[in-house]
């Protein structure tokens, strides 16, 4: 038995052993292979639930929903609030704590409306053991609150959950990771909701035009006497071997990514770097 193949069954059997369960589930690569095991180890005791958040596209959404109805998967879609909360608009380096409390309180929520078919179900997050390197504060919230993290437990890396999502024939398992919205914006600079639409709309755009691994950062431009932002820049990020397609066709994406409410756009010529905001923020902390 590999090893990818090894670590699959220690998580199948963490799984089985903790009962029912509800997956936190985003419809990207982990959560999608971590709702698969859950199902496959507990059946109708498994539930999906995803939260309906302005900083999740539609299409996230869409995919979960779609993926749960195909394989007769009980979900749920929840809306939460984080959008309400100062802390999480503040963006000030602890944004992704502030969202998992607000979807553990949406989780239980749904088990004391008794949506959930067990009461007191576990909580399973598709952390991976990649995760363990990052700044990642939202898995302080969601330990602090019991949520149980069974791939990382299991020392399971994204190669391995990629590698075993191909085998088990899950649709994306090849996808670009997509971290939620919000992480599009510089820590530091407040999140909005229209901020986030913005973001979305112009990541669409680049996805019709073929660029599958992309960012959109927002950032803000300038501030008029109330400190309201005086426009919006874009900068583009894609993977390096892609900046030569983006230069190609640099007017027409210009025009249509400003028709997103941008009044600038640029391409960050360094290529993509996903989590590049933590790495600086970390940077930021080092410095005296």
């Amino acid at each position: 038995m590999d090893e990818a193949l090894a670590r699959e069954q220690a998580a199948l059997a963490a799984i089985r052993a903790g009962g029912p369960a509800v997956v936190a589930f985003s419809a990207g690569v982990d959560s999608t292979y971590l709702l698969a095991l859950a199902h496959e180890a507990l059946g109708d005791g498994c539930t999906a639930l995803t939260a309906d958040s302005p900083s999740l596209a539609r299409a996230g959404l869409a995919a979960a929903q779609g993926f749960c109805a195909a394989r007769g998967i009980r979900h749920l879609v929840v809306p939460t609030d984080e959008f309400t909360r100062a802390d999480y608009r503040a963006n000030d380096g602890r944004r992704c704590f502030h969202c998992k409390s607000a979807l553990l309180d949406a989780v239980e929520g749904a088990l004391r409306a008794g949506s959930v078919a067990a009461p007191g179900a576990a909580v399973l997050l598709g952390v991976i053991a990649d995760d363990l390197t990052d700044w990642r504060p939202g898995m302080q919230a969601a330990a602090q609150r019991g949520a149980r993290f069974p791939l990382a437990d299991a020392g399971m890396t994204k190669a391995m959950v990629r590698e075993r999502s191909r085998a088990r024939n899950l649709a994306g398992w090849d996808r670009p990771a997509e971290p939620c919205l919000s992480s599009r914006v510089p820590y530091g600079e407040p999140v909005d909701e229209r901020g986030v639409r913005m973001i979305e709309a112009a990541e669409a755009v680049l996805h019709r035009h073929g660029f599958a691994a992309c960012r959109a950062r927002h950032h803000r431009v300038g501030a008029g006497p109330d400190g309201a932002p005086r426009g919006y820049l874009c900068r583009i990020e894609v993977p390096p071997a892609d900046i030569g397609r983006v230069a190609a066709i640099a007017p027409a994406l210009a025009a249509e990514i400003r028709a997103c409410g941008y009044a600038s756009v640029a391409v960050d010529l360094a290529g993509l770097e996903s989590g590049g905001f933590n790495r600086l923020l970390a940077a930021a902390e080092r410095t005296p």
